[in-house]
């Protein structure tokens, strides 16, 4: 067995996270947000059984969320003030750099513009300059293949944390998150959340009850 460290990198797509967490927050039975603390640990524990190595051997030496945000009076207007002070008070307890972009709030309704390609080059730039072994990123969207490939290049091993579901809302509309199919073929170890929540059901995992507590 390896004594070396397996030196992990956490890379969020803010907004696939937040649509996820809410998921199980708002249309699951858990009634729960996903907490970072406990997905990184979650994480750990995955690298471990791909790598074949202690768990202790594996550990998060980086974590960075990348997300859109809204302007000081957008946010004041919409009443989300609270909101975003929350969220950087959960980043900052689980060591995690937060990147924010300005939304493009010309357009109905508001969109992110920017955020995949930021994410994506810094992502490189790290990992080029620190050489992790183990890049994760919790993303579903088929644009992150190229980074993807880039990150498989430098021979580092990339683990994807995505999601595939689908519900109806309170008017009956389908609703649906899912992940890029190409996404899931690029990378060595991938793995759906969903898939881990719904197994756990079947057979208990105290690392996937986890997912919902903060440590």
């Amino acid at each position: 067995m390896s004594k070396s460290v397996s030196r992990i990198a956490v890379f969020y797509d803010g907004s696939f996270f937040h649509k996820v967490s809410s998921y199980y927050k708002y249309q699951h039975e858990t009634g729960s947000f996903l907490a970072f603390s406990g997905l990184h640990e979650f994480i750990r524990h995955r690298v471990a059984q791909r790598e074949g190595v202690d768990v202790r051997l594996c550990q998060i030496v980086e974590s960075h969320f990348f997300r859109g945000r809204f302007s000081l009076s957008a946010a004041k207007a919409a009443g989300a003030l609270e909101a975003d002070r929350f969220l950087d008070q959960l980043l900052m307890y689980a060591g995690i750099v937060s990147h924010y972009y300005p939304m493009n709030e010309n357009v109905s309704p508001p969109q992110e513009k920017g955020i995949d390609v930021w994410l994506a080059l810094e992502a490189y730039d790290l990992a080029v300059h620190k050489g992790f072994d183990v890049f994760v990123l919790v993303a579903g969207d088929q644009d992150f293949v190229p980074l993807v490939r880039k990150i498989n290049g430098l021979g580092t091993r990339v683990m994807l944390i995505g999601a595939d579901m689908e519900w109806d809302d309170r008017n009956g509309v389908s609703r649906y998150i899912n992940t890029s199919r190409r996404l899931i073929e690029e990378a060595a170890y991938p793995i759906l959340i969903n898939k881990e929540i719904e197994a756990h059901a079947e057979r208990p995992d105290p690392v996937v009850e986890g997912l919902f507590r903060n440590f």
